[in-house]
């Protein structure tokens, strides 16, 4: 999962997280993700990373399935929306992005109806277009959250489905990680928490060279905002992370009881 670094951080080591760096003197997020479209395309589809694979994928499957028009916010490269193509192929599916390099990629893969380069907080459909709205992994990027929230329930019929993926806010906080103390005894091993009620800007270096930024939220911030455009919570799932991700690296099976995926189903009313 994108800027979950390695969750080890052993006896006299800085102690904060490692890569995060000052967002100022960086260029804008989607020129990052411009810059860095190909490092997601080769990590994270066409069956790379274990998490899509065994987790992400089967969930958005179960929960998509039955929807007749859906549409992918920040679709990448489109995996998410050929998947919901393939559960059914009489279905509308469009996915929006606002990196042309993310965009271009999923004209060239196909499998949906169409794919569109659009920002989340101003998507170009009328009103009641869709009766199913997918983000995966995409909110933590996004500086406008209220308004795309806004946005995401503008699109939806009423009785519409969102399935809404993030990166787990407890897990994304600033300054957290796996904690591996040996210096006392017996030694202890614990996730460490960041200043979670704080919303925070980061850029992480999730591997050498590739930046990315995030934007950290309390829970209670997002499930607010969807409340607030009539997404009410039917569905909530905190899975630990599938045995492909354990196998990566013996340290994260130390891990493993610290949820790094967060899922809400929500119903607009």
């Amino acid at each position: 999962m994108p800027g979950v670094t390695d969750p080890t951080v052993e006896p006299g080591d800085n102690p904060e997280r490692p890569g995060e760096l000052d967002p100022a003197s960086f260029p804008s997020n989607v020129e990052l993700w411009e810059s860095h479209a190909q490092w997601w395309i080769d990590g994270f589809t066409a069956g790379a990373d274990p998490e899509y694979v065994e987790q992400i994928l089967p969930l958005a499957a179960a929960e998509l399935a039955g929807a007749r028009r859906v549409l992918d916010v920040g679709c990448g490269d489109g995996q998410i929306s050929r998947l919901v193509k393939g559960l059914d192929e009489s279905a509308t599916v469009v996915g929006i992005d606002p990196t042309w390099n993310q965009v271009s990629v999923a004209a060239q893969r196909g499998g949906a109806t169409g794919f569109v380069r659009a920002f989340a907080d101003e998507l170009p459909f009328p009103d009641a277009s869709f009766d199913a709205v997918v983000a995966c992994l995409v909110f933590e990027h996004i500086d406008e959250v209220d308004q795309a929230i806004a946005e995401v329930a503008r699109v939806l019929e009423p009785g519409g489905r969102f399935c809404f993926f993030l990166n787990h806010p407890l897990l994304q906080t600033p300054d957290s990680g796996w904690i591996d103390d040996q210096m006392i005894e017996p030694p202890e091993q614990y996730w460490r928490i960041g200043p979670y009620l704080v919303e925070a800007e980061t850029i992480e270096e999730v591997e050498l060279d590739v930046h990315i930024r995030f934007i950290h939220r309390p829970l209670s911030r997002y499930v607010n905002a969807l409340a607030a455009n009539g997404l009410l919570i039917e569905r909530m799932e905190e899975p630990a992370p599938p045995p492909g991700f354990l196998a990566l690296a013996p340290e994260y099976t130390e891990a493993a009881t610290v949820p790094r995926l967060l899922y809400l189903r929500t119903i607009k009313h």
